[in-house]
């Protein structure tokens, strides 16, 4: 299961140079984890300042 950015998101970016694997991107509204490329390794989580990154 992927890790996901939900509603709380406030479009920082902190979050997205933290994967490892390039899966995070700004989407319309907000960053997005691309589920696809997710390794569930979960080291984004940690850089979210508003606690928005849900495994």
């Amino acid at each position: 299961m992927a890790y996901t950015i939900n509603d709380a998101c406030i479009s920082c970016g902190v979050c997205e140079p933290t994967c490892p694997v390039e899966a995070i991107s700004e989407g319309d509204a907000q960053f997005v984890i691309d589920a696809d490329l997710c390794i569930d390794c979960g080291a984004c989580a940690p850089s979210c300042p508003v606690e928005a990154i849900e495994e």
